[in-house]
């Protein structure tokens, strides 16, 4: 069965502690967009758009590209936009039609029998083990039991940064040793979990390049192990993406999903892009959901993704 991330890392939570929490985050999201937006405003004036204006239209179109939303995104969008007829609020408007584009909210496909385990790929530096520790946080507040497998081995200190994480998230923790197979590791995480009831197994993978093709085969060779030790495992690959990166985090995400069937995205540093438009992007043209984001180095720096508070994150809307 699938749920949504937000039942699963809401269930537990006092509806009077988290809404200030979600709050507060929101706010912190819009802030970390700023650059994005900024580069959105540049060229839009939202009191100024005349539905009726090609050259109106042309700046929109230009706006939404240098934000990365993309050529095949932005084409849908003006389309959708076009066919509203008259448009009260450009903002608005272009915020609801942002959500739609990214989607219904993202769910996490939940194993019967635990543990249900989690594949996290990504490049070096886009924030991968971080956001593993930040994510095993999450659910180890509301009570689901967590395991984290250091099936990096192959970058100094991998193993040790994930321990650290672990221990701060309250999660148990499964390593090898130096240069060790990775698919091995994978197999003894998932073994563990199993024997000690957890709920949750998420398994790190070395950060590599999408351009490497024997490093891809091998992220394929821990995927194939993982699917031999539990039943439709794994039952999520999250690929780990840096907003900052723009349309080379498409590129990633299109040959992350040929290689090992990537089924969401957490984003990550937008606080640092003008390029927050890749989260649409990816939405549309690889039609894979964003399920987390990112916004900053805390432990509480990561939540569910919402399209419609991202969307008027983005552009700028009450």
């Amino acid at each position: 069965m699938s749920r949504t991330w937000s039942e699963l890392l809401g269930d537990a939570a006092d509806p009077a502690v988290d809404e200030p929490e979600r709050t507060g985050f929101l706010a912190r999201m819009r802030d970390s967009l700023a650059k994005s937006r900024r580069a959105l405003a540049e060229q839009i004036v939202p009191t100024a758009f005349d539905p009726n204006d090609d050259e109106a239209w042309e700046r929109l179109e230009e706006a939404l590209i240098r934000a990365d939303v993309g050529v095949p995104a932005t084409a849908e969008i003006v389309r959708r936009l076009e066919a509203r007829g008259s448009i009260q609020g450009l903002e608005a408007a272009l915020a609801d039609e942002v959500a739609t584009l990214l989607g219904e909210p993202p769910t996490l496909a939940v194993h019967e029998g635990p543990p249900s385990v989690v594949l996290v790929v990504g490049v070096n530096g886009t924030g991968k083990t971080t956001t593993i520790g930040k994510l095993a946080h999450q659910l180890r507040r509301h009570g689901r039991s967590v395991l984290l497998g250091a099936a990096d081995t192959f970058r100094a200190a991998a193993e040790e940064q994930l321990e650290i994480w672990a221990e701060r998230s309250g999660a148990d923790f499964v390593g090898g040793a130096r240069g060790a197979d990775p698919a091995a590791v994978a197999f003894d995480a998932i073994e563990a979990g199993r024997a000690r009831g957890k709920d949750v197994v998420i398994v790190d993978t070395a950060g590599r390049l999408h351009t490497q093709a024997n490093l891809m085969e091998e992220l394929g060779k821990v995927r194939r192990v993982i699917a031999s030790r539990a039943d439709g495992a794994p039952h999520e690959t999250l690929l780990v993406v840096d907003a900052t990166t723009g349309q080379n985090a498409l590129q990633q995400a299109r040959l992350f999903g040929e290689a090992v069937g990537v089924t969401g995205v957490a984003l990550t540093k937008l606080d640092g892009s003008a390029k927050g438009g890749v989260a649409i992007a990816i939405a549309h043209e690889q039609q894979l959901p964003v399920k987390l984001v990112g916004i900053g180095e805390g432990i509480d720096d990561l939540r569910p993704f919402d399209a419609l508070d991202f969307a008027r994150a983005l552009v700028g809307a009450p």
